[in-house]
């Protein structure tokens, strides 16, 4: 689906770019934003404007992609299901069975954990293809992994503030934590049941069915996205395709067990982030 621009910052000019280089520096230092650097974008497309030239900006390899819902007030607005950010090679980490893993917060931002599954690609998509179908898709796909998403931005209000704020600085991402590899998926991604806890206490259930559509669904609109963007999806991607249990916040100090049923489980551990 087709993201239609609907005003707001005119990320043409350097306005755009000037909200991306404070975002980038506040990522840099790890330092807390206390409103939005600029006007606010009206739609997607001022807002994937804000996100490339942020991705220009970051001194980086993009490692794959996360990929977050438009909540059902925004839909008709915004003509788009689902959004997406970067995710940078250097935030990927690797869960080991029974250790915690750190992952850094903005202390005065916004951090959050998300339950996701993991898509990495064996194929790269053609450049020019917009319209796939979930069994085209499933084709570029070599394994699924089950994972955590931190999500992650200096600004605390990111999420109040809508889809194109989410999206203007890096989807609100800020890593990915990769657990074990999923054996049989295609047989059994439906199946696929998950449950997250923050110090020990439960605060959301769910699974690949909970992602509208299936992780393969998240995939199909990427796939189009990127086309239309210039940015087509590449073998060895990672693809994050929603948070399965929930966006639960979470600050430095606390824990996260992650659970998914069959597969294994995730412990990590939100740290202050410290600037470069």
């Amino acid at each position: 689906m087709a993201t239609k621009p609907l005003g707001g910052a005119d990320t043409s000019s350097d306005s755009g770019r000037a909200i991306a280089h404070t975002f980038v520096d506040a990522r840099r230092r790890a330092q807390a934003l206390p409103d939005y650097p600029g006007d606010v974008p009206g739609g997607m497309d001022a807002a994937y404007a804000i996100q490339d030239a942020a991705i220009s900006l970051w001194d980086d390899e993009v490692a794959g992609w996360k990929i977050g819902r438009i909540p059902d007030a925004w839909l008709e607005r915004l003509q788009a299901p689902r959004l997406t950010g970067p995710i940078f090679r250097r935030a990927v980490w690797r869960a080991v069975e029974g250790e915690v893993m750190d992952f850094p917060v903005f202390e005065g931002g916004f951090a959050a954990v998300e339950a996701e599954f993991i898509l990495k690609l064996a194929k790269d998509a053609p450049a020019d293809r917009t319209d796939w179908t979930a069994d085209e898709a499933a084709a570029l796909v070599e394994t699924l992994i089950v994972g955590v998403e931190p999500a992650g931005s200096p600004l605390a209000t990111i999420n109040v503030l809508g889809p194109p704020v989410v999206a203007s600085d890096f989807g609100n991402n800020a890593g990915l934590i990769l657990g074990h590899e999923v054996p049989d998926w295609r047989d059994r991604l439906m199946d696929l049941t998950c449950e997250t806890f923050i110090e020990g206490e439960s605060v959301g259930k769910g699974g690949a069915a909970t992602i509208p559509g299936g992780p393969l669904e998240a995939l199909v609109f990427l796939l189009g996205l990127n086309a239309r963007r210039g940015r087509p999806l590449k073998a060895g991607d990672l693809i994050s395709t929603g948070a399965a249990t929930g966006i639960h916040d979470i600050v430095a100090g606390q824990s996260s067990r992650v659970v998914f049923n069959g597969v294994g489980e995730i412990l990590c551990r939100a740290v202050p982030a410290k600037g470069a």
